[in-house]
């Protein structure tokens, strides 16, 4: 009777199965996949499981920035994704925020709430990080 065991020295087939998954995976999958990564290396808390009102820290990358003017007042807007989903970012009464653009790496934190599946967080404090995404 023979057995098998999982594995060989070394975690040779582990290292297989992530280039095989690399291989047949799509490019924005392979990225959604490091952004999380990334996003709880920094202690963010995933996009994908933001529920209600609650005060949380996200880390991510800002897909875009707009100016979406509210009500005639200016209002900076930002899609930031962490891989697990998107939450909609939005600074009133800016125009503009020096090093807030699209592709770059940043960590919010605030009060974020969820209103028909749209996750918004208004003024949250913010800090660019170092680096931009893989």
């Amino acid at each position: 009777m023979t057995t098998r065991t999982g594995g060989t020295a070394g975690g040779v087939p582990g290292r297989l199965r992530a280039a095989v998954h690399r291989l047949t995976s799509s490019q924005n999958e392979v990225l959604a996949e490091e952004e999380q990564q990334e996003s709880a290396k920094l202690g963010g808390t995933p996009c994908g499981r933001l529920t209600g009102r609650r005060r949380v820290t996200l880390v991510g990358v800002l897909r875009s920035v707009t100016l979406q003017p509210r009500a005639g007042v200016p209002a900076l807007e930002a899609e930031l994704f962490d891989g697990t989903g998107t939450v909609t970012v939005i600074w009133l009464g800016r125009r503009e925020i020096a090093g807030i653009q699209a592709g770059r790496r940043i960590r919010v934190e605030g009060l974020v709430a969820v209103n028909e599946g749209r996750a918004v967080m208004y003024n949250p404090k913010y800090e660019l990080l170092i680096g931009q995404p893989t």
